[in-house]
């Protein structure tokens, strides 16, 4: 049978403008304030007028019941264009795609991608008891509230099928850390060394304190144009050379040990015209460090069941031989709910437009951000990846 499987490339896409509003630890202010706190930001570091953003896409856990729809009302704009974008950490990298694809079509000329989350006291609970009809029904009934316990079966099925060891996971922790000491808005402050990483108490063993996030709220943002409109504004941008996504991969793997990133990943970079080896920096999705290992795989820079003597033989950190989450990740920035998508994103932007300061990645032209989201037991459900490079 034929193959019709081919695509349009991303050509002549520029991703610009990367904005963080400041991650705090727990607020009063709700999704909807992050998110026009974002857009107030894109539009004062674009000089563009609200009325020159003519598509949108948002993504939140704590905007409900509003949509992206709302936030239109909310904040006075009138795209378009509108995608609303419910995929967590591969919320980001299907942002990326699906304006990139407005903005080739010209159903959009500029679309702001948009995520943001809250955290009050209670919130990060609703959000576990109302994630899935999955958690709602069969894993929080029974006091497995939330994703430690999840990526704990994940992590230990890895560790029994791999030999990885937890000082193997600790390794990607502690690489993130020194980076997120050069990140101004990283809420951790502290240096972490894989002795403290190996003795922080049990979480849901395998899972110790250091593997898991610290919930947060804030927002990352982004615009999407055509390279032109970037060059004409006089805006530095990044180049969109490539993008994936896959849903509910490798569904047979009793748990999950491999993503969907491996069934695209040659696509990937034939689109970018690039190797694994061509890769300056990647920003993986790391909301446990076994999912960092599982990508370093999936993405071809070793094969499968080779990540524990990956992370052994190279150093992460943004000065290393294999720059990982020069951000500090998650694991060390923050999650702030479906922000957590984007962070990669933001950060791959600053490295490629030289503004991400201390922790910048040496002559850096080519930049690779996972993508993943919504776990439901014994997996992930949405994996993705794009790669961009810098404007010549």
């Amino acid at each position: 049978m034929a193959h019709f499987h081919t695509r349009k490339g991303y050509e002549g896409v520029a991703v610009a403008v990367p904005v963080t509003v400041p991650y705090e630890r727990y607020s009063t202010r709700g999704a909807h304030w992050f998110i026009g706190s974002a857009l107030h930001a894109l539009l004062e570091q674009s000089g563009l007028p609200k009325s020159a953003i003519d598509g949108l896409t948002v993504s939140s856990f704590s905007l409900a019941p509003d949509t992206a729809v709302g936030v239109t009302q909310h904040l006075g704009l009138s795209p378009r264009w509108l995608d609303h974008i419910p995929t967590g950490g591969a919320s980001g990298v299907m942002a990326l795609r699906r304006a990139a694809r407005a903005v080739q079509a010209g159903d959009a000329d500029i679309v702001a991608c948009i995520a943001a989350d809250t955290n009050h006291v209670d919130s990060f609970r609703q959000t576990l008891g109302g994630f899935s009809d999955f958690a709602r029904d069969a894993t929080y009934p029974y006091g497995a509230g939330g994703p430690n316990s999840m990526f704990a079966f994940i992590t230990a099925n890895y560790m029994r099928t791999y030999g990885a060891t937890r000082e193997d996971f600790g390794r990607i922790a502690v690489d993130q850390r020194a980076n997120a000491l050069r990140n101004p808005n990283a809420l951790f402050k502290k240096p972490l060394s894989l002795d403290e990483y190996v003795a922080a108490k049990a979480i849901s063993a395998p899972i110790h304190l250091f593997d898991c996030v610290m919930p947060c709220a804030g927002a990352e943002a982004f615009l999407v144009m055509s390279e032109a409109r970037a060059r004409d504004l006089g805006l530095p941008h990044a180049l969109l050379r490539g993008a994936i996504e896959r849903h509910n991969a490798y569904a047979d793997d009793p748990v999950m040990l491999r993503g969907g990133w491996r069934m695209d990943r040659d696509e990937l970079y034939a689109m970018a015209g690039a190797q694994p080896a061509d890769i300056d920096f990647v920003q993986t999705y790391d909301d446990y460090p076994v999912i960092v290992m599982m990508q370093f795989e999936d993405l071809g820079f070793c094969d499968k069941g080779e990540g524990p003597a990956f992370v052994r033989a190279r150093r992460t950190t943004h000065d290393g031989d294999f720059p990982n989450n020069t951000s500090g990740g998650q694991l060390s920035a923050g999650q702030a709910g479906a922000a957590g998508g984007f962070l990669g994103l933001t950060e791959t932007i600053r490295q490629l437009i030289g503004a991400a300061g201390e922790r910048a990645v040496a002559n850096a032209q080519l930049g690779l951000v996972g993508g993943f989201g919504m776990v439901t037991y014994d997996r992930c459900l949405c994996t993705g990846a794009v790669v961009l490079g810098a404007s010549t």
